[in-house]
């Protein structure tokens, strides 16, 4: 069986372009920058926020990958906690030529649709523009972009939209379909 997956190309091209969420964050919820690399956290975060909406690249990474990938100057991972609890993150990865891509973004499912996604994001594209601050061996920052797709949740696209991001490809192919992997094996996804 294989599934339609569309996956849409978004940027922004200046930091004028970002649109913050209205408001500030929700009471109790934080956003804290992750600064020891820690694979074991990274990969929690992955399968926690991406297991119901099937993130499936990273989950042969082996433990010397991760290690690997979160070492690279550049890499950040921004983590929203409501009391204590994480509910969501940002991962940021500097490029050549002064580009931030934002691999991932999301939410716990438990956490989403509690207003934390808007300003998780609003929070993250601004530490995109301003990475290089933090970088000094990184290009300044001249565009930040991301791929979102189909398959991610259904607020998803608005967001990035809302938050000034734009349209620069679209594409469409059939994908092998996959069960969602849950959090953990033989985990099942919240409804």
């Amino acid at each position: 069986m294989s599934i339609t997956v569309t996956t849409w190309s978004l940027e922004q091209t200046s930091a004028a372009d970002l649109r913050p969420a209205a408001g500030s964050p929700a009471d109790g919820v934080r956003i804290v920058r992750a600064e020891v690399p820690s694979p074991e956290f990274s990969r929690f975060l992955y399968t926690a926020v991406g297991g119901d909406v099937r993130w499936t690249d990273r989950l042969p990474w082996t433990y010397a990958r991760w290690s690997a990938y979160l070492a690279r100057p550049g890499v950040e991972t921004w983590v929203a906690y409501e009391n204590g609890t994480p509910a969501g993150y940002i991962e940021l990865a500097a490029q050549e030529g002064g580009a931030v891509e934002i691999a991932y973004f999301g939410l716990i499912p438990a956490f989403r649709g509690r207003r934390i996604g808007g300003q998780l994001l609003s929070y993250g594209v601004a530490r995109a523009w301003d990475l290089a601050e933090r970088w000094p061996e990184a290009d300044p920052v001249k565009r930040v972009w991301l791929h979102t797709c189909s398959k991610d949740g259904e607020h998803a696209m608005d967001n990035y939209l809302r938050r000034g991001f734009r349209l620069f490809g679209t594409k469409t192919e059939e994908e092998p379909e996959v069960a969602a992997p849950g959090p953990w094996p033989g985990a099942h996804p919240a409804a």
